[in-house]
Formats: structure tokens, C-alpha cells, sequence
């Protein structure tokens, strides 16, 4: 047994002081005051915040990756390692749009991974390419495309295969009929690059989308008489949402009027939306033979359209806290229990009985300044 004292204690959804984590093996045994430790365990302090491991929703690359240009359990791999010395001990890796092959490529991969038990990955992540041309932002226009029933049946398949498939697609493109059958197999449906009204997302909800895809970005915005996709995002509670929390992508006003005008029950999570240089000093990759410059934390195309994130969930709950959009244990809320709540894990993203033993440390400016997966030490 070893039992974990720090600075302070974040155990999901608040801060605990004088207390102490025990753990055996990779699994978490108890949160206890220090004066229950229990006699014989081994005592280990952490000088700043212990935390549970980070859970990242959109992950496109990493360590040099994108997985669209390795989808195969090695790919998945050095993706999710990456990410894990990045904090993110829990990703869901994503495909951005791509030709048939590559996604049937992807999706045997995530299988054949899962079965392997690869650790870190939480299932797959298809963004696209049932998306609005209009607002498909990088994705390859050439590779958008309806929703067939081919379609559909791949994706009920492989939903039912993975532990879990997540998939973004325009509401108005798709239609509820399809929702409601991917969302009755169990995929995780989310409204993402819509040019959707406001109603069309309340439609996508009725039938059982659960949530939008990086809230403000690339999707229909909040007028006067139409409140779009962001409206829908904002007002209907059956919704969660992801928000890319880099100083870029949404400026600071919009964070700060997301996270106070939310309606529960769904929230709003931290995602990455992080591309192939996260993890490393390159200056830039390719996206579809497209060339992706890295500049002053932002990944653009040439002509200037974001491309994914560079960012690590660390970095986005300092953005919310510095920018006055949320306290730091709702901002570290977002980037653990929530997205695990959401995906229907209790063994991630908490520091309980039962739970797996990942945990991050943060120091008092907030950076990260360890990471532990299964109690073992990564960075």
C-alpha cells in the first residue's frame, strides 16, 4: 500500500486538505485523513496538487502522430503515450475526415488496440465526414459526404466493437432518423460543423445526441432570432459540450459567458483538440498534404484557418481560471470527472475506492509536474 500526501488533494470535484490518497497496486483503495494511514504503507509526497489523470474527448495526434496518418495500434500507442506524459492519461483518439478505407482502417485498429489492452484509450473518435460543407473548417471539403446506410451499419458495427465510438456529424445533414439508430447502439452522437438551426439541433437531442463538438468553432453561432448551434448548445441541458480553452479559439468573453450560461444536466468539458506536434518541438505537420504551420500556440493552414490545437489540458483549466471563466476546481472538474461522467467511467477521472491509480501533479503556477498511470511514474 502506498499512501500519497500532497500540498492538496483534488479528488474531481473539490480540494481536500489533510488528507491522504491510498493506493495498491494500480487501483486507488481510499481517500482518508492522514491520521488514518494506515501503519505499514508507504509514504509518498507530492509538493504541489495531486490530481486524478487528465481525460481528453478529441484527440487528433500526438508525439509526432496524427492518426489519420497512422491508423494502427502503434499509432494509437505513441498517441496515447504522448499524451499521458502530457497528463492526459485517458484520450479518445480522433480520425478527422477521411476517404472510407482510412476510416475502416481506424476503426479495426481501435478494435484490435482495445483488445490488446493498450493503455489510455477510451475508444475512437470519427469527426466526420457527414459534416456541413459550409463550416467544415480544415477538414477535406473533397471528403465530405451524405450519410448512407452503408454508413450507418459500419458505424452500429464498430459501436458495437469499441468501448466506445464517439461521432460528429451536422444534424441537418445526417437527420434524426439517423441519430436515434447510431444513438440506440450506443454511439456516443455529437453535433459538430453544422450549419443546423436551432431547432434542428433539439431535434438531433430528441433523438439522442448527447453532445456538440468544440462549442463556438465551425458551427452555426447565437443570433438575435436564431440561436444556431451554439444556442442549442448552451440551452438544451440534454447536450454537453467540448471547449477548446487555448486563448484562441474562443476569446475570453465568450468562455466566461459559456460556462455561466450552460443548462444542466450536461456540461461543458475541456477537450485538446490536439494535432501531431503535441508532445514535441516540431514547428509543423501535414494535414492531407496541406501544410500546418505551429506558431505562437496556434496550429494554422496557409491561409490562416485553425487546424486543431496546440494544447494540453493543463494549459486550458489555467486559460479559464486566468481568464475569469471558472474556479480552479470547476476548470479541473472539466478536464476529469466531467468528461469521465460523460462517458459513463467511474474508474477514471475521480480519486475514490475503485478507481484507477492516475494521477497528475500540478505545481502552484498550475503547470504539470508529474504524471503517474497505474501508480507508476511517466513523466
Amino acid at each position: 500500500m502506498i499512501a500519497w500526501r500532497a500540498r492538496r488533494l483534488f479528488d474531481g470535484t473539490a480540494f481536500r486538505t489533510g488528507a491522504a490518497l491510498l493506493t495498491e497496486g494500480e487501483t486507488i483503495t481510499a481517500l482518508v485523513p492522514e491520521r488514518d494511514i494506515p501503519d505499514g504503507a508507504e509514504h509518498r509526497f507530492v509538493e504541489g496538487t495531486l490530481a486524478p489523470g487528465f481525460v481528453d474527448l478529441q484527440v487528433n495526434g500526438g508525439g509526432g502522430v496524427l492518426l489519420n496518418d497512422a491508423p494502427t495500434v502503434e499509432g494509437l500507442a505513441r498517441i496515447a503515450r504522448a499524451h499521458a506524459r502530457l497528463g492526459a492519461t485517458t484520450i479518445l483518439p480522433t480520425l478527422i475526415t477521411a476517404r472510407p478505407e482510412l476510416q475502416a482502417a481506424a476503426i479495426a485498429a481501435s478494435i484490435a488496440a482495445a483488445e490488446a489492452g493498450v493503455p489510455g484509450l477510451a475508444g475512437l473518435h470519427l469527426e466526420g465526414p457527414h459534416l456541413a460543407p459550409a463550416r467544415k473548417g480544415a477538414h477535406d471539403g473533397a471528403l465530405i459526404r451524405p450519410m448512407e446506410h452503408s454508413d450507418r451499419a459500419t458505424l452500429i458495427d464498430a459501436a458495437g466493437r469499441l468501448p466506445l465510438l464517439k461521432v460528429t456529424l451536422a444534424p441537418e445533414i445526417v437527420g434524426p432518423e439517423a441519430i436515434a439508430a447510431l444513438s440506440a447502439a450506443g454511439v456516443l452522437v455529437s453535433l459538430g460543423h453544422p450549419e443546423a438551426r436551432f431547432e434542428d439541433c433539439q431535434e438531433a437531442a430528441g433523438a439522442g445526441a448527447r453532445m456538440v463538438t468544440h462549442l463556438f468553432n465551425a458551427m452555426s453561432q447565437l443570433g438575435a432570432r436564431a440561436p444556431g448551434t451554439v444556442g442549442a448548445a448552451l440551452e438544451d441541458g440534454r447536450l454537453w459540450a467540448g471547449l477548446i480553452a487555448d486563448g484562441h479559439h474562443v476569446a475570453p468573453a465568450n468562455l466566461r459567458l459559456a460556462l455561466r450560461a450552460k443548462r444542466g444536466p450536461g456540461r461543458i468539458v475541456l477537450v485538446s483538440d490536439a494535432m501531431a506536434v503535441a508532445g514535441t518541438g516540431d514547428r509543423g505537420f501535414l494535414l492531407d498534404g496541406r501544410e500546418v504551420m505551429r506558431r505562437e500556440g496556434r496550429l494554422t493552414l496557409a491561409d490562416g484557418t485553425l487546424a486543431g490545437a496546440d494544447l494540453t489540458l493543463a494549459r486550458a483549466v489555467r486559460v479559464l481560471v486566468d481568464s475569469g471563466a471558472a474556479e480552479e476546481a470547476e476548470a479541473l472538474a472539466m478536464a476529469t470527472s466531467r468528461p469521465a461522467e460523460l462517458l459513463g467511467r467511474g474508474d477514471i477521472g475521480r480519486l475514490c475506492n475503485g478507481a484507477r491509480a492516475d494521477l497528475v501533479e500540478l505545481d502552484e503556477t498550475g503547470a504539470l509536474a508529474g504524471v503517474w498511470r497505474g501508480a507508476e511514474r511517466l513523466a
